[in-house]
C-alpha cells in the first residue's frame, strides 16, 4: 500500500507515486488494512484499507480504483479513483474520477467531478486568501 525507503519491492500502486513514510510494520499490498494516524510530507498512493485520520501536509494523496479509505484527510491535492468516505480537506484542488465513490464534506479552492462519479455530501469552495498576482 505505501513504499517506504525499507519497504520490499512488492508493490501495488503507481511507480511516479512513491511515499518515503514508514509505517511499523511495513505494509503493501490491496489486502492490508491499515488501522494508525498517517501524517505523511510526499506523495501518497493507496490501494488497499484505510480506516484512519491523514493528514498529509503538502502533497498529493491518490485513493487507487480498488481502494477503500474511511478516514479524515487534509492534502494538498486529492485525486479519487477509489471509494473514500470521510471528510475531505484539499489546500489545491480535489478530483473525483469516472467511477469513483465520494460521501462525506468537501472543503476545497477547486473542484473536479467527473461524469459517472458518485458524490453524497457538501461541497464548500474556499477563496484565496490573496488575489492572483
Amino acid at each position: 500500500m505505501w513504499r517506504s525507503k525499507q519497504a520490499s519491492s512488492a508493490t501495488a500502486f503507481s511507480p511516479a507515486l512513491v511515499s518515503t513514510a514508514t509505517i511499523d510494520p511495513p505494509v503493501s499490498g490491496p489486502d492490508t488494512e491499515v488501522k494508525t494516524k498517517i501524517s505523511e510530507n510526499e506523495d501518497l498512493c493507496v490501494d488497499g484499507v484505510v480506516e484512519s485520520p491523514m493528514f498529509l501536509k503538502c502533497r498529493t494523496l491518490t485513493v487507487a480504483p480498488a481502494a477503500k479509505v474511511t478516514a479524515f484527510v487534509i492534502a494538498q491535492d486529492v485525486i479519487i479513483f477509489g471509494e473514500l468516505n470521510g471528510n475531505l480537506q484539499a489546500r489545491n484542488r480535489i478530483q473525483i474520477k469516472k467511477d469513483a465513490s465520494v460521501l462525506g464534506d468537501l472543503t476545497t479552492p477547486r473542484i473536479l467531478i467527473e461524469d459517472g462519479a458518485h458524490f453524497k455530501g457538501t461541497v464548500q469552495i474556499e477563496r484565496r486568501k490573496s488575489p492572483r498576482p
